[in-house]
């Protein structure tokens, strides 16, 4: 009977034993994704995160108390270049069983703690935003600098938002062979971004330059800062199966996507907000009453016609250097294509998810190509209906305006696109007849 009850008894210490292990929370890791006005750290652990947090004053900290929880080896140094966190280090925990961190902090932040459940590639995660309170304009790129210049000047520059989808905390869709769909959509923007800040007449503004997260609300927004007149956000497609391929383009649709890619793209969008902390869409609740105003007004009217018609000049140029999924535009309801005074469209380079095109999209060659055939498009619009103030406006006025005959256009469609008559384009071209040949060049009087 003794000899039973010792054996129950260890079993019973062995369980406790147990189940005390496994209520202990381990931080796997540490890591900081500095941007221009804030830094984002994220502890990633095993379990849900028990913390707590408060600020302290003179000199500025954040602390914030985990339980349950032990220390990592080292802690992550903070990038000098951002310091808006000058030192993470630990301090005396509240007790033998938590763990305490302090954020020294080099200017009053606004900070934002929020747990973040599993999602792939991550496990649980504690965010913390640090969100500079006095935020510093983002410096603009050496490439911009001859550009910046003829901003002075009356006759404007016609500026381009350009948006690398995800980043930072969000790596978006992940190929087969690891390959992240943030650093193809950032190394194709840079590319675009040349290239507009080469063509004389139109100016660049990135949405972010480097490898950390913009909130989806967010991207529009500092568009809308910039005063850009276009927005093009930049993104590498996924589905559920590697077969599905090819290029493709979004504009807004005010309703639900009715394809099958469509609402995987949507739900995509729902994911990426997760990834990069879902705090502040919750509490946006007013941009959603902006945004229903804003329908009602004409802006949105305008700015959808406009995106759709670049986004058949995009699909029009792509067919040329890539295959597509789509031949047509597609649409979405999509958060980072709503805003109703800024035209935009969502340009998908291809399906990351499947192995051919995730190699092709690592290579220099073709994203020089998709990059080339997205900003064809968008001084294509721009030279035929360029904005009364700028410099596009000007050189169309000396220089008349040339296209090229697609399939199913006519003279009647074209007077009707570009303002002018039948007659004048017949007068104009030298034409005797109304018969159109496809690839055939015109060139558009001035009306």
């Amino acid at each position: 009977m003794g000899r039973c009850t010792f054996k129950l008894l260890t079993i019973l210490m062995f369980l406790v034993v147990s189940q005390i292990a496994l209520a202990q929370n381990t931080i796997n890791s540490v890591r900081v994704w500095p941007s221009p006005d804030s830094t984002r750290v994220v502890f990633d652990l095993n379990d849900k995160p028990d913390f707590s947090y408060f600020m302290l004053k003179n000199p500025a900290r954040l602390v914030i108390d985990l339980k349950n929880t032990d220390k990592l080896d080292s802690l992550p140094a903070i990038p000098k270049k951002h310091q808006i966190v000058s030192k993470l280090r630990y301090s005396k925990p509240k007790d033998s069983k938590s763990v305490r961190f302090v954020f020294e902090l080099a200017r009053a932040s606004k900070p934002v703690v929020f747990a973040l459940l599993p999602t792939d590639p991550y496990k649980h995660r504690l965010v913390v935003d640090l969100v500079d309170k006095t935020p510093k304009a983002e410096p603009v790129a050496a490439t911009n600098t001859s550009v910046k210049k003829r901003e002075l000047q009356q006759e404007r520059d016609i500026v381009i938002a350009i948006d690398a989808g995800h980043g930072g905390e969000d790596p978006g869709s992940i190929g087969p062979s690891g390959t992240y769909e943030k650093d193809i959509t950032l190394q194709i923007a840079k590319r675009l971004e040349r290239m507009i800040d080469a063509e004389k007449g139109m100016i660049s503004r990135m949405v972010r330059r480097s490898d950390y997260f913009v909130n989806l609300n967010t991207r529009t927004s500092i568009a809308r800062e910039k005063k850009a007149d276009f927005f093009v956000s930049i993104h590498a497609d996924a589905f559920t199966s590697p077969q599905p391929n090819g290029a493709s383009v979004w504009v807004l649709s005010l309703r639900r996507a009715n394809s099958e890619i469509g609402k995987w793209i949507e739900d995509k969008e729902k994911h990426s907000e997760l990834l990069g902390g879902a705090a502040g869409v919750l509490k946006d609740t007013a941009s959603e009453k902006y945004l229903a105003q804003a329908l009602l007004d004409m802006s949105m009217d305008h700015s959808m016609k406009t995106g759709f018609s670049v986004a058949e000049e995009v699909v029009s140029e792509l067919k040329k250097v890539a295959k597509l999924h789509k031949k047509v535009p597609q649409a979405a309801s999509l958060a980072v294509l709503k805003s109703p005074d800024i035209p935009s469209i969502l340009v998908e380079t291809g399906f990351i998810s499947n192995p051919r095109e995730e190699r092709l999209l690592k290579t220099a060659q073709h994203q020089e190509r998709l990059a080339k055939a997205i900003f064809t498009s968008i001084k294509s619009y721009y030279l035929q209906n360029p904005p009364d103030d700028s410099l596009f406006a000007k050189l169309k006025s000396q220089f008349p305006t040339k296209h090229k005959v697609r399939p199913g256009e006519s003279l009647s469609i074209l007077a009707n696109r570009y303002n002018t008559s039948v007659s004048k384009l017949k007068t104009a071209n030298n034409l005797k007849s109304n018969t159109l040949f496809i690839g055939q060049e015109l060139d558009i009087p001035q009306s």
